[in-house]
């Protein structure tokens, strides 16, 4: 009995070890998909970075127990939204455009300075200042991820927020037309 007391937390921290582990790898990768996102000179490969990057983070939803969550994210994110992206800039053709050095205002980089180290210490405060590490984050129960718990939150999103999700819908439908008739005038613009 003595034994079985001792190997219990040991297999715990096996267990937290290897939990613990999945999450810097994902880490890492959701950092370097981000990263390669921001510097990617052509647009296919920074939505591409984008679709990566949101993978991992619905990999992050089911390490906290929620497949829902995590399914949306794949689901609406890189999916459709992203299926939508490509398919403007492929209209579009800003695959093919080339960078042009422009002139930077004289304000831009000191702002820029400062916000970078702003948001830099902010997120420094709140991960050493903040945070509790003798917590431990637990799964939610089985009841969190019912049917009957999912249903309750389809039926309060397409009855009580239908009019915000189909404003949303046809704000992006909006935006895309109106990119593409752009991008149509400036073509049709620059062959005359």
């Amino acid at each position: 009995m003595v034994i079985t007391n001792y190997y219990l937390p040991i297999t715990q921290m096996v267990a937290m070890t290897s939990e613990l582990l999945v999450f810097l790898v994902l880490s890492l990768v959701a950092i370097a998909s981000a990263l390669g996102m921001l510097f990617s000179r052509n647009t296919i490969y920074s939505a591409l970075f984008l679709v990566l990057n949101f993978i991992t983070v619905a990999v992050f939803y089911l390490m906290l127990g929620a497949p829902f969550i995590a399914m949306s994210q794949i689901t609406v994110y890189a999916g459709a939204i992203m299926v939508l992206f490509l398919f403007v800039i492929m209209l579009l053709g800003a695959e093919n455009l080339t960078s042009s050095p422009t002139q930077a205002m004289p304000w831009q980089k000191p702002l820029a300075f400062i916000l970078a180290l702003t948001l830099t210490v902010e997120s420094v405060y709140l991960i050493f200042a903040r945070a509790k590490l003798d917590t431990i984050i637990t799964a939610p129960d089985a009841a969190t991820n019912s049917m009957e718990n999912l249903r309750e939150m389809a039926m309060t999103l397409f009855d009580k927020f239908l009019l915000p999700f189909e404003i949303t819908s046809i704000l992006l439908l909006v935006a895309m037309v109106g990119a593409i008739v752009l991008a149509k005038k400036e073509k049709a613009g620059s062959k005359s």
